[in-house]
């Protein structure tokens, strides 16, 4: 099964939506960290989510897709760049007990500190530019609604999601209803009513049926009597970022006196990616190379300007 996410557009109306179906992707990650089943549908279902916000991302970058929590899992993380190249991790709290039935507000927001945030982070940034990110309190009751809400209240944008995950496959459907433009030729009316029709007749689907069925024939369910265009598909893969260079960087922004005092305790710093587990080894002389070009630097500038 290819993993795949297809567009479609209701025609001469304002209202868009994709379907998205991870396996391979999804299995890839399940395969490098072990979680409990109520966490993996919580991570399937928001790497689902990230990957139908991501395709109408305009920009040459990623989306970023956090939930911090205050219950047993402290952090759930998904990128997913402009390509549909994904990663996921998620962080659970030592010794914590997650039952199999644990809800979102149990999983993550036990007392109420709960916190959601996307991030769009460009690839190429200019000068002093910074990700955007929005952060919101954790609304709503499972992953689909927290970002209905996100986006209602941060984009302004009427977004419904359908969602579901377990140990094989996550898929995902989304629907939104597009501003009215001049010249559309598209009354409000009637954008109105087929977004009402869509939604109503995707909230028929159930969890189950989702589970089991391909998202060719979901759409065929579905709107069979509606009149639809549907775009080519694009296939979402896995893909960690992480690279020794990178994590040399983030070694250097925790500073030398710091780093010195972890290789004087450990003798070597040891640390794995949470994304991919691949392993990184940096040794004294390792650590003492990361920070050289600065000290070079820094002598320069104490030197002051050379004269002739």
């Amino acid at each position: 099964m290819t993993d795949t996410l297809q567009k479609f557009l209701f025609e001469n109306t304002a209202v868009r939506g994709e379907l998205v179906e991870l396996s391979d992707t999804w299995r890839q990650v399940l395969q490098r960290r072990e979680y409990p089943r109520a966490v993996r549908t919580l991570l399937g279902e928001m790497m689902a989510a990230a990957a139908l916000l991501s395709a109408n991302l305009k920009f040459n970058g990623a989306i970023v897709m956090q939930i911090h929590g205050d219950g047993p899992v402290r952090l759930l993380v998904v990128e997913c760049d402009a390509e549909l190249q994904m990663r996921a991790t998620a962080k659970i709290a030592a010794d914590a007990v997650v039952p199999d039935n644990a809800s979102l507000s149990q999983l993550v927001n036990a007392g109420g500190n709960g916190r959601f945030a996307i991030t769009l982070d460009p690839k190429e940034k200019l000068p002093g530019q910074q990700p955007y990110q929005g952060i919101v309190p954790l609304d709503g009751e499972s992953v689909a609604v927290v970002i209905e809400n996100y986006m209602l209240r941060s984009e302004q944008l009427d977004t419904r999601l359908w969602l579901a995950s377990d140990d094989s496959v996550s898929r995902g459907l989304l629907l939104q209803k597009l501003p009215l433009t001049g010249g559309s030729g598209v009354s409000g009316e009637t954008a109105a009513e087929t977004w009402e029709r869509a939604v109503m007749l995707a909230s028929t689907l159930r969890t189950d049926e989702m589970l089991s069925t391909d998202i060719a024939t979901l759409m065929r369910r579905l709107y069979w009597e509606e009149t639809i265009r549907v775009f080519d598909p694009v296939h979402p893969q896995f893909h960690c970022s992480c690279n020794r260079e990178r994590v040399g960087n983030m070694l250097r922004m925790l500073g030398q006196d710091e780093v010195e005092s972890a290789l004087e305790e450990l003798g070597s710093l040891s640390i794995d990616c949470d994304f991919c587990g691949q392993h990184y080894d940096f040794d004294r002389v390792d650590c003492a190379q990361l920070f050289a070009a600065d000290t070079s630097v820094d002598a320069m500038q104490e030197a002051g300007p050379s004269r002739h």
